[in-house]
């Protein structure tokens, strides 16, 4: 007969919980508190994302801040302004910077550049976020469609894409910006020439994130859960935004988020180029243009507004590669 095994107490301190007295609750986590865990651990995307943060806070509250740190963007101070140089009289490098300028002014009419600058962070953020929303809408529509029916449908929608892929974007927007010109459609000013980015850079950008949900579709449609909707007697509309789309979410984040400074990019462009949103409005893309003749005489007018465009850019950049990252490993 075997003897009973006698258990010390520190034998006993160091079982699991489970033999000891039932097991404790161990709470799993979503997908969504994965993947947000995953993105705290990247720091460059979470630099990237309070940049962002940072970037849309500012546009929100420009006039505020033109306010309490600043001027009136339009407002002339000419006697910042050495009259025959054509340059800020004061700070460094000949900048205007100073405890009322804080990024100094602009050459030959003295305008406050850091009002400026705050205020052309709404500008682009709104055309590139409104266009953004317009191309993501029509891709997601369009993709899912193609993907879903395939067929004649497929075949129609992706020879759409080609021709929306291989379509002279650039030349038609500066085409278009020149012939649109005084009051169209009800709109006139600046709000036509706001409208009238947002749908070249929205509604001819949309085959990109419409290629890449036509894949996602593709695969999607042969899972189960598909299967067992029609089978259920499902129609195509509830598969489609019902079944398809929630697990369309994470690819559409993704590519939004890396969309948005390819549209901040071109609204500049077209601004340089003298076609965007026109003066007196402050703009990025505006503000290099002016800066470009005078560069030899006031360098830091075109500083400004390159960094500008460049940290906003490279912050999307660094979050929608972070956010790729966190919502599919297999990214990697």
């Amino acid at each position: 007969m075997t003897a009973p095994i006698e258990v010390t107490g520190s034998e006993l301190e160091a079982r699991p919980d489970a033999v000891l007295g039932g097991a404790r609750k161990i709470e799993g986590r979503s997908l969504g508190q994965i993947a947000l865990m995953r993105l705290r651990r990247d720091k460059l995307a979470m630099t990237g994302g309070i940049v962002v943060v940072v970037l849309i806070l500012v546009a929100i509250f420009a006039p505020f801040l033109s306010d309490w740190f600043g001027h009136p963007p339009s407002e002339f101070h000419q006697d910042m302004i050495d009259p025959n140089l054509q340059r800020p009289l004061h700070g460094p490098w000949h900048s205007g910077i100073s405890g009322k300028f804080l990024l100094g002014v602009e050459p030959t009419n003295g305008r406050d550049i850091f009002s400026r600058i705050v205020y052309g962070a709404r500008i682009s953020l709104l055309i590139a976020f409104l266009a953004t929303l317009m191309s993501v809408v029509i891709g997601t529509i369009l993709g899912m469609i193609a993907g879903y029916f395939g067929g004649w449908v497929d075949t129609l929608i992706a020879r759409a894409m080609d021709v929306f892929l291989a379509f002279p974007l650039l030349l038609f927007a500066i085409a278009l910006g020149g012939v649109v010109q005084g009051k169209a459609f009800g709109l006139s000013g600046n709000g036509l020439r706001i409208a009238l980015l947002v749908f070249i850079i929205g509604f001819f950008n949309w085959a990109y994130i419409g290629r890449i949900i036509r894949g996602q579709t593709l695969s999607l449609r042969e899972r189960e859960f598909v299967d067992a909707a029609r089978a259920m007697g499902a129609r195509a509309p509830y598969i489609l935004f019902r079944e398809l789309l929630p697990n369309l979410i994470a690819p559409i984040l993704v590519y939004s988020t890396l969309l948005i400074p390819t549209n901040i990019l071109f609204e500049a462009a077209l601004s340089y180029l003298g076609v965007g949103v026109s003066e007196p409005t402050p703009t990025w893309g505006g503000m290099l243009s002016q800066a470009v003749p005078i560069y030899s005489v006031d360098p830091w007018f075109m500083v400004v507004p390159g960094l500008a465009i460049f940290v906003t850019v490279l912050a999307f950049n660094l979050f929608g590669d972070g956010l790729r990252d966190a919502l599919d490993p297999r990214a990697r």
